[in-house]
């Protein structure tokens, strides 16, 4: 991928390996796996959230600590999962893990990268710009054979971490029923096909897709050795979405769509909001439209 356009993005397990022992740097490994219910899953919650932290445990690249993105950064009083937390609430657990208001943070996963997309953009949300993703995350660290290091990880000194909430990341219901009633938006399920058509195992209330959006998996956006794909396919990956004035991602729980809402701004899109609730909410209300076929 070409460095220009990743700047301030994405950063490769090179430059990683070279940034270790910067003091400046804070690694965080954001796991979390959704575990499809065996029998008769209740539609509204279709999967149990596992912590990704045993993960950690046996395997993280060397001084990054784990962030409990569902028990520790998402909102505790709300009834759906991966909600945004409180500042007040996000700012602590940051300062807690080493993050200060001019730490980097590399943000990856050992599972599908958009945790970590998801955890760079919860960080931009309250105001923390200095944030990469790992290229290739875990998965192509430990595959090049790169020091790793088992348990709990090192603790770092606490620093202060000021969050700083920006609503104009972030949509919400009645902004993307504006959207869909009046086209002044690109309402994009990051979704896989299967699942925007209503086809796949998994449905969050109801089968299929908000009424008028288009279909851009995130799980596209990556190749087999989980590292994103070149920025020319990327680019026309996103081609529709890149010409619209603005763009509303979502998808099951508000975490696929972050990556596809890291790439638009990677690409310079000037207004991109992520439903945070996405199907979550959208789904069991049945007076908001979805459909099953093809827009």
């Amino acid at each position: 991928m070409n460095d220009a356009v990743k700047a301030g993005f994405i950063v490769s397990t090179d430059w990683l390996a070279s940034h270790l022992g910067d003091p400046s740097v804070v690694v965080l490994d954001a796991t979390t796996h959704l575990m499809p219910r065996p029998v008769d899953p209740t539609p509204e919650v279709p999967y149990d959230v596992v912590s990704g932290r045993a993960d950690f445990e046996k395997g993280h690249i060397p001084g990054a600590q784990f962030v409990d993105i569902d028990g520790e950064i998402s909102d505790r009083s709300h009834p759906l999962h991966f909600m945004l937390p409180p500042a007040e609430q996000f700012a602590d657990v940051l300062a807690r893990l080493g993050v200060g208001n001019d730490t980097t943070v590399v943000c990856y996963a050992t599972a599908f990268h958009w945790w970590a997309t998801r955890l760079w953009w919860m960080l931009r949300v309250f105001g923390h710009t200095k944030t990469v993703v790992l290229d290739g995350g875990f998965q192509k660290w430990a595959a090049e054979g790169r020091p790793m290091e088992t348990g709990a990880g090192r603790s770092r000194p606490r620093q202060v971490f000021t969050a700083r909430f920006h609503p104009e990341l972030v949509a919400d219901r009645q902004a993307v029923l504006g959207a869909v009633q009046s086209g002044g938006a690109c309402v994009l399920n990051a979704l896989r096909p299967e699942q925007h058509a209503g086809a796949g195992t998994t449905n969050y209330g109801r089968p299929g897709h908000i009424q008028g959006s288009i279909n851009v998996a995130a799980a596209s956006a990556v190749g087999a050795d989980n590292t994103f794909k070149p920025v020319d396919d990327l680019r026309a990956m996103l081609a529709g979405p890149l010409a619209q004035p603005q763009v509303i991602t979502y998808c099951g729980g508000g975490i696929a769509a972050s990556s596809i809402t890291m790439l638009l701004m990677m690409f310079g899109h000037p207004d991109v909001k992520l439903y945070d609730a996405s199907l979550s909410e959208w789904a069991p209300d049945a007076s908001l439209p979805m459909a099953t076929a093809a827009p």
